[in-house]
């Protein structure tokens, strides 16, 4: 599998990807594509993100047991393309009330407010926070604080989408 990722992908490879790895027959092979994200060449490790972010929904629930992994990933990336493919996979997975991070939560709030990380990781970062602060309204009345500070600033459209997003939920 790993010769299939060497190279930049077309859609279509990743389709072919993804139906290969498809349905729980499958699972051996979603964990082999799971161990080239880990890759040290940056274009396999890249491509094997890029291919779950494409997973179905069906197939993206193998992805649950990962959360955690996903999460410390998230901490320690320095990449910004490997670490916003990873933010977008976890923006596919529920976040429960008894096993939300608060080291998860305030990387979200350190990196959505950071004005020199790029718009669609705090875009994600964003959404994320919401997806773990829904859950106490304390937690809801700090986040809409910090997005209240970053409105004032110039925002990239996607960025403004995401704020946009989350100002309504918490409103709601």
């Amino acid at each position: 599998m790993k010769t299939l990722l060497t190279h930049r992908l077309s859609q279509s490879e990743i389709m072919q990807l993804c139906a290969l790895t498809q349905g729980e027959h499958n699972n051996h092979l979603k964990e082999e594509l799971y161990q080239l994200t880990l890759d040290d060449d940056r274009r396999v490790a890249v491509n094997a993100l890029w291919t779950f972010t494409h997973f179905a929904a069906a197939d993206n629930v193998w992805l649950f047991a990962k959360h955690d992994q996903l999460i410390d990933r998230c901490l320690k990336e320095q990449d910004t393309t490997k670490l916003r493919l990873i933010l977008s996979i976890l923006l596919r997975q529920p976040f429960e009330k008894e096993t939300v991070r608060t080291d998860f939560i305030d990387f979200c709030l350190a990196r959505f407010t950071d004005a020199r990380a790029p718009y669609a990781i705090r875009a994600l970062c964003i959404k994320l926070a919401y997806e773990q602060m829904k859950y106490w309204s304390e937690l809801l009345n700090e986040l809409r604080q910090m997005l209240d500070l970053i409105s004032n600033e110039p925002l990239s459209p996607g960025l403004r989408s995401a704020w946009r997003q989350v100002i309504k939920k918490i409103k709601a």
